[in-house]
């Protein structure tokens, strides 16, 4: 079992340690519901150092990317990041992803840690400009700082202007003494802040800092349950959940990071550029219940007169909204906003309302 280099911390603070992808980490500290909270309405600090660190570097560099994603990977520029994924050869994901762009000829690629060794794999047998691919993920420790307070919070510890940095843009800088930190204005919970990315010999300096410097925030650190709870609130896809090798990124409502534009000849294109313009059978949506019930991953999803049309891909209590919400992938005729489908629960059919995510929009804070 893998150990992240904050796993000391974890205990210290009385962290319930499960395996995930590899590595012991940490599902929760002083509880899931305290943890969301905490990060929507101040600020929460997750080690998700797990995550897999992939670099392609060098001549074909641009080319390679470009091929292996489904985004427009020329309509970034030097230091921004854009949300994108693997399409297989057989209508599926292979992984969804960020990409860091550093130059024409240098990307940072962070991927799911449980896809590292096959996303490699897959990123080398593609590889046919010759372009230089590095694994870094056991090299490099990951941090996310995410709520209101997290800009205020991290401003402490850096003479980088945090607030220069655009939405989904990213600086290499000092941070808490360490130097040469990516320091990217993103996050996978929908409450702002950053994601910090760092040599393993800086990890616990820049951790330890952290909490040093959010005493007066309240900054408390939060596991694997929160994050999960804080993502699906806002509608975002988990891979092995809500995507895999069998669900298409057009299925998945991510045709928005799909792009078919001129020159855009990603692996798989003909495929899903035609699932498009047919309609695919099959859509992910969101979905709320209308009385009590946790819906759960595998429920089956009904249609009005009881027939099976899908199934739940992830589901939980919003701890914002204080309802069962969830996705899954059901019948195009029952995918559209507003429609009413049923959530089998305990051999109890629960009427639930199709939605467009986010579930929870979180306030602009002034």
């Amino acid at each position: 079992m893998n150990k992240t280099v904050f796993n000391t911390r974890h205990l210290e603070l009385g962290a319930k340690m499960i395996p995930f992808a590899g590595f012991e980490m940490p599902v929760e500290y002083s509880g899931v519901r305290q943890e969301h909270m905490n990060v929507r309405e101040n600020v929460g600090l997750f080690d998700v150092s797990h995550m897999g660190e992939l670099w392609i570097k060098g001549p074909g560099a641009f080319e390679l990317v470009q091929r292996l994603t489904s985004n427009d990977l020329g309509k970034l520029v030097p230091g921004s990041i854009q949300y994108t994924c693997f399409p297989n050869d057989k209508g599926g994901i292979v992984d969804d992803l960020l990409v860091y762009r550093y130059e024409d000829e240098k990307y940072l690629l962070v991927v799911n840690a449980a896809n590292v060794e096959k996303d490699y794999h897959w990123i080398l047998k593609n590889n046919q400009n010759g372009a230089e691919v590095q694994d870094s993920s056991t090299r490099i420790s990951q941090l996310a700082l995410q709520g209101p307070n997290a800009l205020v919070l991290l401003q402490k510890l850096t003479s980088v202007d945090l607030s220069s940095i655009p939405y989904y843009h990213f600086v290499t800088g000092e941070l808490a003494g360490v130097k040469e930190v990516i320091i990217s204005n993103s996050g996978y919970t929908g409450a702002g802040g950053f994601e910090l990315y760092m040599d393993n010999g800086g990890g616990l300096q820049v951790w330890d800092k952290l909490f040093e410097a959010g005493q007066e925030f309240g900054l408390k650190p939060a596991g694997l349950a929160a994050r999960d709870t804080l993502r699906l609130e806002m509608g975002y896809c988990l891979y092995g959940n809500d995507i895999d090798e069998k669900t298409s990124p057009i299925e998945a409502g991510l045709g928005w990071i799909t792009k078919f534009t001129d020159g855009n000849n990603f692996i798989n294109r003909d495929f899903l550029e035609n699932q498009r313009s047919q309609g695919p059978d099959r859509r992910l949506v969101a979905f709320e219940l209308l009385e009590r019930g946790i819906p759960r991953q595998h429920y089956p999803i009904l249609d009005l007169d009881g027939n099976p049309t899908g199934e739940v891909t992830s589901g939980t209590m919003s701890p914002m909204l204080n309802k069962g919400i969830g996705m899954g992938y059901v019948g195009a005729k029952d995918s559209t906003p507003g429609s009413e489908v049923r959530i089998e629960i305990r051999n109890k059919q629960i009427p639930a309302l199709v939605v467009k995510p986010p579930f929870y929009k979180q306030p602009v804070k002034r």
